[in-house]
C-alpha cells in the first residue's frame, strides 16, 4: 500500500507539465517565427526589386541608363529614393513624353503596383527619401494657420500665396497645387522635384509639412472664403489692380463719350 501511494502523482503535476509545454511552444515560436516573417518580407522585397528592374529596363533605361547612372538625356537616379519615383511616376511626369525646360503633369501610365515595384528597384540603387505612410502626410489635426505662415515664407515666391502657380525663367514654371494629393505634396517637399528646393525633415519637420498640406487643402477648397469678391484666380493685387484699371478706365471712357454725345445732341436741339 505504501508503494502505491508513493507512486501517485501530485495533484499539480499535470498543471506543471502543461505550463512547461506552453513555455517550450512559446520559445520555439519566438525562436523561429520572426526569422520566417523576416525571410518572407525579404523575399517579397527581392521580388518587387526584380519586377521593378524589368519595368525600368523597358520604360526608363533609355534616358537614365541601364543601371540608373544617368545619361545626357536624363539625370542619375542613384540615391533619389522611392519617394521621388512615387511622385514622378504617380503624377505622370515620368516617363517624359519629350525633353524640355520642364516636364508637366499628365495622366499616369503605370499602375500603383507597378509604381511600387519601380520605386523598390530605384531605392535599391542607393539610399534616399522613402515613400511616406498615410500617418506622415495626413493633414488631420494639423495647424492651418502655421501652414499658411510656412507656405508664404518658403513657397509663395514661386507658387503664389494661394498655390495657383507662377512663371519662372527660361520656360520653367511653378505648377498650381490645387488638386494635388497630400501624399504627392509631401513627396515634393521631401525630394524637391525639378526646379523646387527640397525640404528634408532636418529643414522642415514632418509636423510642419502636415501644416503646409492642411493650409493648401483649406485655401483651395470650399472652406476658403473670399471676402473681397471675385478672386481672379488668386493671382494677387497686381492682376486685380490691372483688371480694375483696364475695365474701370474703359467704363469711364465709355461713360464720358456717352455724356459728351448726349450734351452735343441737347445743344443742337
Amino acid at each position: 500500500m505504501k508503494k502505491l501511494s508513493a507512486r501517485r502523482r501530485h495533484p499539480l503535476a499535470a498543471l506543471v507539465v502543461l505550463l512547461f509545454a506552453l513555455a517550450v511552444t512559446g520559445g520555439l515560436y519566438a525562436a523561429f517565427s520572426p526569422s520566417e516573417a523576416k525571410a518572407d518580407d525579404s523575399s517579397a522585397q527581392s521580388l518587387a526589386i526584380e519586377e521593378g528592374k524589368k519595368l525600368y529596363a523597358v520604360g526608363c533605361a533609355s534616358c537614365h541608363g541601364t543601371g540608373g547612372q544617368g545619361t545626357s538625356d536624363g539625370p542619375s537616379l542613384v540615391g533619389v529614393g522611392s519617394a521621388a519615383v512615387d511622385f514622378q511616376v504617380g503624377t505622370g511626369r515620368m516617363p517624359a513624353q519629350q525633353p524640355g525646360a520642364q516636364v508637366p503633369k499628365k495622366k499616369k501610365i503605370y499602375s500603383d503596383a507597378d509604381t511600387e515595384q519601380l520605386a523598390a528597384y530605384i531605392a535599391s540603387l542607393g539610399a534616399g527619401p522613402v515613400t511616406p505612410t498615410k500617418s506622415e502626410y495626413s493633414p488631420d489635426g494639423a495647424d492651418v494657420a502655421k501652414g499658411g505662415e510656412l507656405f508664404r515664407t518658403n513657397c509663395a515666391q514661386c507658387h503664389n500665396f494661394a498655390g495657383k502657380g507662377g512663371a519662372l525663367t527660361n520656360g520653367k514654371f511653378a505648377p498650381a497645387l490645387d488638386g494635388v494629393s497630400p501624399k504627392h505634396l509631401y513627396e515634393a517637399m521631401q525630394t524637391g522635384p525639378q526646379n523646387m528646393p527640397s525640404f528634408p525633415d532636418t529643414v522642415m519637420p514632418e509636423k510642419n509639412k502636415q501644416d503646409v498640406i492642411a493650409y493648401l487643402d483649406t485655401v483651395n477648397s470650399d472652406k476658403s472664403k473670399t471676402p473681397g469678391g471675385l478672386e481672379l484666380g488668386g493671382l494677387g493685387p497686381v492682376s486685380e489692380g490691372l483688371f480694375g484699371w483696364i475695365f474701370g478706365m474703359g467704363a469711364m471712357i465709355v461713360l464720358t463719350i456717352w455724356v459728351a454725345a448726349r450734351t452735343a445732341k441737347a445743344k443742337k436741339s
